[in-house]
């Protein structure tokens, strides 16, 4: 079954609420960072290697998730090219009901949620339903 690239690196809202107990983003580790620094005893300071070591430990999280985003828009932009491709291309696609349906591609239509192919005047076709190309 095809994988919509929008869809695997942009989890909906829903899907980021239930992400895995125990499992800290970038923002929650900024937090708990500020929050030790905010109760650090003034008398007692905490060792300057430990906390060069946790401002290590951010700045690769964040690059990582810089790559993260950078590699989501470079898959993005793939699939809003190969669903340009196939203007002029017929395409056998399936339709919502499991019938399959086959067309000349008229258009290609970007929207939030990802590109739509137009197949003989019927709109809203999304790519990952394309079975064949010829």
């Amino acid at each position: 079954m095809p994988v919509n690239p929008i869809d695997a690196v942009n989890p909906t809202t829903a899907e980021q609420q239930t992400r895995q107990q125990g499992v800290l983003g970038k923002d929650d580790f900024l937090k708990l960072l500020i929050g030790q620094m905010q109760n650090q005893d003034p008398m007692n300071p905490s060792d300057p290697t430990q906390q060069m070591g946790e401002m290590t430990q951010f700045s690769i999280l964040e690059q990582i998730t810089n790559l993260g985003q950078s590699q989501q828009a470079a898959a993005s932009n793939e699939y809003d090219q190969q669903a340009v491709g196939l203007i002029g291309r017929t395409v056998t696609y399936a339709n919502s009901d499991g019938s399959t349906a086959t067309g000349l591609v008229q258009q290609v239509t970007f929207t939030s949620d990802g590109p739509t192919l137009t197949v003989d005047g019927v709109s809203g076709i999304t790519p990952v339903t394309v079975t064949d190309v010829r």
